[in-house]
């Protein structure tokens, strides 16, 4: 038995200092799980101060989940929380909740994803925080987003999914409903924070006002489906799951090959005639049937058929050589592991593993944005539980000695803290 990972391949961080775009921006992050973390993530990959608020002991929820463990550390985790100050403040106490004040007047933003009822319970609201800083950008992140009578819900990515429509249009229309194979909505949805949140910062710029920012998992995951919500919308259509093969486009979805599936897009007419080109068969495009993308909608299935037949003849690998040098939008299913070792994503630097400290490489995946040619490197890795508890509270609140005392007498930072 062996302890080699798949990380172990990855090369190191990719080169620089990182991103400074939100440099001097400070974000409270008060969120546990998966879309307010990477809603941070985000941010913090473009420059912002990240402190992120944990529960003393437990900590953000994601802590837990696994196994895969590294070094009992949940991967999950670790792939979402890099370059961030992790902090324990138990606020449901007086001399919390007066912590939590103080860095809510300290910062630009903060993310929260407790349900309403929770936040006013425990004074973490936008009016309590607001009332610390008047130009503070709060950004709520929940399921069913506030003002409405599903508020205090709770929900999760699989929950989001489920009323949003994506699972019934993913899958094969026998095999049931499915879930994305990633979670989806916390992603989107963390997405749109991150963004609203950089557009509040320029309105703040120009207005000097903060504002309320409310996203709803369920909005996030619905908008995911636009173009077919549409459709339906103008036309009554009611498309359902169709194994990916339906499609707007008539040639858009997977097709066997001598040994392995590729995907094959081909979105215009000057695409569909490449095609046939490619294949040798370049006066199978001139055949009046074919002639627009609705003529061939109409005859989809024998069209369908016949490209399948020629598909068939060879490897997906000598087709997809073809296709490259043809300029025919095509391509592999790839595994994990063969996307892990794609020499295009690694040389974006997409994946990389980076020290942190006396543990295990950790394995990162990029934000996928290059700025001037140029990948995103990190600042930081991901933070043990608490670990900058008494350097934030000292640089930012001033606290000394005898606070920390205090505040570990009270039970609001764990006792013998250290960084």
């Amino acid at each position: 038995m062996t302890d080699a990972r798949p990380a172990d391949e990855l090369p190191g961080p990719p080169a620089g200092s990182g991103f400074t775009m939100l440099a001097g921006i400070r974000v409270l992050d008060i969120t546990t799980s998966y879309a307010g973390p990477y809603a941070s993530l985000l941010l913090a990959d473009m420059g912002a101060e990240v402190i992120k608020l944990e529960r003393p002991g437990t900590g953000d929820d994601c802590r837990h989940w696994g196994p895969p463990f590294l070094d009992d550390e949940s991967l999950w985790f670790l792939s979402v929380n890099r370059n961030k100050k992790s902090i324990e403040v138990d606020y449901r106490r007086d001399a919390g909740r007066k912590v939590l004040l103080g860095l809510a007047a300290k910062a630009d933003i903060v993310i929260n994803n407790q349900l309403p009822k929770v936040r006013v319970k425990l004074g973490s609201d936008y009016e309590s925080l607001k009332a610390a800083k008047e130009d503070l950008i709060y950004v709520s992140l929940t399921g069913f987003g506030a003002g409405n009578f599903r508020q205090d819900w709770p929900s999760y990515d699989l929950i989001a999914e489920g009323y949003s429509g994506i699972m019934d249009m993913t899958g094969e229309i026998e095999s049931g409903a499915q879930k994305v194979g990633t979670p989806a909505a916390d992603l989107l949805a963390g997405m749109d924070a991150a963004m609203a949140s950089a557009s509040a910062l320029q309105a703040r710029a120009r207005t000097g006002k903060g504002c309320l920012i409310d996203i709803a998992l369920v909005d996030s995951m619905s908008r995911f489906l636009m173009p077919w919500m549409a459709s339906y919308l103008g036309s009554g259509t009611l498309h359902r799951r169709s194994g990916g093969r339906e499609s707007v486009i008539s040639i858009y979805q997977t097709f066997e090959t001598a040994d392995d599936p590729l995907t094959l897009g081909l979105g215009n007419d000057g695409l569909f005639r490449r095609f046939w080109n490619a294949v040798g068969q370049p006066e199978v495009a001139d055949e009046q049937t074919y002639a627009t993308n609705s003529d061939r909608r109409a005859v989809r299935p024998e069209l369908v058929e016949r490209i399948q037949d020629v598909l068939k003849t060879r490897p997906r690998a000598k087709w997809l050589e073809l296709f490259a040098e043809e300029g025919v939008p095509a391509g592999p299913i790839n595994r994990l592991d063969e996307v892990a070792r794609d020499p295009v994503m690694l040389e974006r630097g997409m994946f990389y593993q980076m020290k942190c400290g006396g543990r295990k490489p950790v394995p990162q995946i990029n934000t996928g944005i290059m700025v001037d040619g140029a990948a995103n490197a990190p600042s930081t890795p991901p933070p043990a539980l608490g670990e900058h508890t008494r350097s934030v509270l000292s640089d930012l609140l001033d606290y000394g000695d005898d606070d920390f005392k205090t505040l570990e007498a009270e039970g609001v930072i764990p006792a013998s803290e250290g960084e």
